[in-house]
């Protein structure tokens, strides 16, 4: 399979969603005149920030929340929410693609609808680019790791999907696994270990934190042994649950700890460089309710909302929240270098893991 086939690609979703989003779409409006209204709110650093902050909140009722976060997660984050401020979240969720196109498409019409996104860190970065998000200031922000808030300071990261090591309890132990992805060459892992088929993002930061020569070599190495490639992280997981796949280099958190709670026979091991994807956070350059919006993003970043993305099994991302998810030195996508070299990545990838 080669890379100019392949549908998820950062660079064709950046063109497909942007696409998507403008078809139909007629000529844009003037622009919101309450812009600079809402810069002012979301910048705003005085001692009386946060009950003007709350008070005013509560003056406008309500905020919108567009997301990709699973239903039975966004909506007690919600309810959370709503009960700590009696602040109505509306709250519309979908696939992160689907948060780009219509957040686009009403933007570009001029019909400024949401207040806050939440979704993927490379998602997020399009509507960045696409001038539909602003800057906001939250006594949270000191509590980020570094790399966690976007270079044009438009998002933040609230969340983070690692990239792990994912094995079969019933075939391997945690001793068993090397501490360095480099560990994984011996001949003896041959055959016994999987890759999923689209991590290009992975392999880009490896190489990065490696350095380009020794990195490179590594997946020259790496792709000599023949991994097993399967298309999707979900399948990939279950696969090693299941034994099909008894090694799996690069699998999502998430996935595993899903899998782990449900009783399946499976484990992760942060195997070095741990690489963390951030899930971002924006609010909107024209929301319709600025206060209420900041207030969420506050609240989402504060140590009671990261605390519930622990609880679910997400990743928080604040260095107040305590977790065994988090509790490994880690590396961050820098989402706007992906983008922006997305072709390059795809192609020594696909050289190496999907060209026959």
């Amino acid at each position: 399979m080669g890379h100019t086939n392949r549908c998820n690609t950062w660079c064709f979703r950046l063109l497909g969603v942007m696409v998507a989003a403008m078809a139909g779409v007629s000529a844009p409006h003037a622009q919101s005149s309450g812009q600079a209204g809402n810069d002012a709110v979301y910048m705003y650093k005085g001692v009386d920030r946060d009950q003007q902050l709350a008070d005013k909140a509560r003056e406008e009722g309500k905020l919108v929340w567009y997301t990709s976060l699973a239903p039975n997660e966004s909506r007690p984050m919600a309810d959370a929410f709503e009960k700590e401020y009696g602040v109505k979240v509306e709250l519309w969720r979908s696939t992160s693609d689907k948060v780009v196109q219509r957040t686009v498409a009403e933007g570009r019409a001029g019909r400024h609808a949401v207040d806050v996104v939440e979704t993927n860190g490379p998602e997020v970065e399009m509507l960045a680019r696409e001038k539909l998000l602003s800057e906001f200031y939250s006594p949270y922000l000191a509590d980020l790791p570094e790399g966690a808030v976007s270079r044009d300071r438009l998002w933040v990261a609230d969340r983070l999907q690692f990239f792990v090591v994912a094995y079969n309890t019933k075939l391997f132990k945690a001793q068993d696994i090397p501490k360095r992805y480099e560990g994984f060459l011996d001949p003896k892992w041959k055959g016994q270990i999987a890759v999923e088929a689209t991590d290009t993002e992975w392999m880009a930061a490896v190489v990065k934190e490696m350095g380009e020569e020794k990195g490179m070599a590594f997946f020259d190495k790496l792709a000599a042994m023949k991994p097993d490639v399967r298309k999707g992280h979900v399948l990939l997981a279950e696969m090693v649950g299941a034994g099909e796949v008894p090694v799996a280099l690069s699998a999502y958190n998430s996935n595993v700890e899903s899998l782990k709670r449900r009783g399946a026979p499976v484990d992760l091991a942060p195997v070095q460089p741990v690489v963390g994807r951030p899930q971002g956070l924006a609010v909107a350059r024209h929301a319709p309710h600025p206060h209420a919006a900041l207030l969420f993003a506050d609240f989402i970043l504060s140590p009671k909302g990261q605390g519930l993305f622990n609880k679910m099994g997400r990743v928080p991302v604040s260095t107040k929240v305590k977790s065994n998810l988090n509790d490994f030195p880690y590396i961050m996508v820098d989402v706007a270098t992906m983008l922006d070299e997305s072709e390059k990545w795809e192609a020594l990838w696909d050289k190496r893991f999907l060209e026959k």
